[in-house]
């Protein structure tokens, strides 16, 4: 302690450039040394010895010894309690200059004071980002992209300051994401990785930088990584595995610039990744990836553009797959890109492969969501396409039944379903259907909706509507006289919606229509 009380007053009394630079570097040394033995005994003599204008000083006035300077404030910044000291003395300030440094040394201690002393102090954050510290940041990345530690320090920094919007906006008029991709494909240690997806994690949140990282290839370098882990039973690659899964999440979802990405070719890269690692890869990475093709299959210029590009056929492909998470994502987004567009519509809709395997999962009652979505897509290629061949190719693999039986289904929205496609194929083809019908009791299941209070409007109209076309075959309209719809139907006029109402009179008087004209035409 006697030998840092003379390296302080020796400190105290020197810093400016005609002092001895070996007397000021053997100081700082001894500094060095005295906090290296016991930090805690040296902070109450470094709190009290005035040192902090000192090694200001040196900073500023003294280049020779400005790096040993750095070094004992990194070392210092340790201690809690002497960060405030180093605030008061405006040295974040004086550091940060420094980081304009060709010297990877002074950029190293420098790094790691800077850091120490603003760790989750938000408002001297914001100072540093003003500063333009994130320049000098992404500098560095540029020009030592080589230097281990020097490269920790600034992905430490980064990290730190990322959950900043003013850093995130600053950021995005960098190169940043082209670097930080390049520094994931040569990260082998698991702190490095770990350090460099906790940063990307941050930035994805904002949306420039979450293109910028799309377009520089984010994904594929993720992918090899997932793909060089997989299998692997320890501890820190199950945890690399589930961060950058997580990543790939946060990258593909809920992004405004979806049609941007698709434009950039994404989905397939998805498709490839999905195909690498469908039989024995992660879950939580298939689902990523199909959760992500989903959502942008939701626009109209990507639903064209991804079939144009065949991914309706490659997605048909991956239905070999038995895990339901997995099918269950696959079959929604199927739904998706056929949503409004016939031509895709009616070419699945003939898919035998893809049509018995809908049934088959139709049919699976233990996994209700995979069950629920093999209905929505049988509904959506025939109310889509609107094709007679469609029509005609759903009987023939038996999936009408199911349709009928979606009609009710707990789900209101199912149930609409249902009933539009089943009055469209009806309206195109019932001579094709009218068995199933009649096997499935379809008449009888109308009735209900329609006698239900519980029954939505929407329901009971579209119910009504598919009523009207089942009028057009004599046995199914026996049914529906011999069923006394007739009373049923005069409740309805006098139902509480509008639009119920209206079909509810059109539907009794074609039913009427129906009945005069058949007893007029019996000999």
């Amino acid at each position: 302690m006697e030998s840092l009380k003379k390296h302080l007053e020796c400190l105290k009394l020197c810093g400016d450039e005609t002092e001895s630079h070996n007397q000021i570097l053997e100081s700082l040394n001894g500094v060095l040394l005295a906090l290296a033995e016991d930090m805690h005994r040296c902070s109450s003599l470094l709190r009290d010895s005035g040192i902090f204008p000192a090694l200001a000083r040196i900073l500023e006035r003294n280049p020779r010894c400005a790096v040993k300077a750095a070094q004992v404030l990194a070392e210092i910044a340790k201690n809690e309690e002497m960060k405030k000291l180093c605030i008061e003395a405006d040295l974040v300030f004086i550091l940060v200059a420094q980081l304009k440094s060709t010297d990877e040394e002074m950029l190293l201690h420098t790094g790691r004071a800077i850091g120490r002393i603003c760790y989750e102090k938000r408002d001297l954050q914001e100072e540093l980002v003003k500063l333009g510290v994130i320049t000098s940041l992404v500098r560095i990345l540029t020009e030592y992209p080589e230097n281990e530690a020097l490269i920790r320090v600034d992905l430490l920094a980064l990290c730190n300051l990322a959950d900043l919007d003013s850093a995130k906006e600053a950021l995005s008029k960098t190169n940043v994401a082209e670097l930080l991709v390049k520094q994931l494909r040569r990260a082998e240690k698991h702190e490095r990785l770990e350090l460099i997806i906790e940063v990307l994690q941050a930035l994805v949140q904002n949306d420039a930088l979450k293109m910028q990282l799309v377009e520089t290839g984010v994904h594929e370098a993720l992918s090899e990584i997932l793909l060089r882990l997989q299998g692997s039973l320890r501890a820190e690659d199950t945890l690399i595995v589930k961060a950058a899964s997580d990543l790939i999440v946060s990258l593909l979802l809920g992004d405004g610039n979806c049609i941007r990405m698709v434009q950039l070719g994404i989905v397939h890269q998805l498709l490839d990744l999905l195909e690498k690692h469908m039989d024995n890869g992660d879950v939580s990475i298939q689902h990523a990836a199909l959760s992500a093709l989903r959502n942008f299959a939701i626009p109209v210029a990507n639903k064209i553009q991804m079939l144009e590009e065949g991914v309706a056929e490659r997605i048909k492909m991956l239905l070999r797959s038995e895990m339901p998470p997995v099918q269950f994502k696959l079959l929604g987004t199927l739904r998706m890109l056929t949503d409004g567009q016939a031509e895709a519509a009616e070419i699945l809709g003939q898919d035998t492969t893809l049509l018995n395997r809908l049934v088959q999962w139709c049919n699976s009652k233990d996994q209700a969501g995979v069950c629920g979505e093999a209905n929505r897509l049988l509904a959506s290629l025939l109310s889509h396409s609107r094709s007679q061949e469609v029509v005609k190719a759903i009987q023939q693999a038996q999936g009408v039944k199911h349709l009928v039986s979606m009609t009710t289904s707990e789900h209101v929205i199912m149930q609409n379903e249902a009933l539009i496609a089943l009055a469209i194929a009806s309206a195109i083809n019932l001579e094709v259907l009218e068995d199933s019908f009649k096997e499935t009791k379809l008449v009888q299941n109308l009735h209900k909706l329609l006698q239900d209070e519980r029954t939505g409007p929407e329901v009971k109209y579209n119910s009504m509507s598919l009523l009207c076309n089942l009028l057009n075959s004599g046995d199914l309209r026996q049914e529906i006289e011999e069923d006394n719809f007739k009373e049923t139907l005069e409740t309805l006029c006098s139902h509480s919606n509008a639009c119920v109402v209206n079909q509810a009179v059109m539907t009794l008087q074609i039913l009427k229509d129906k009945t005069q004209n058949t007893r007029l035409s019996s000999p």
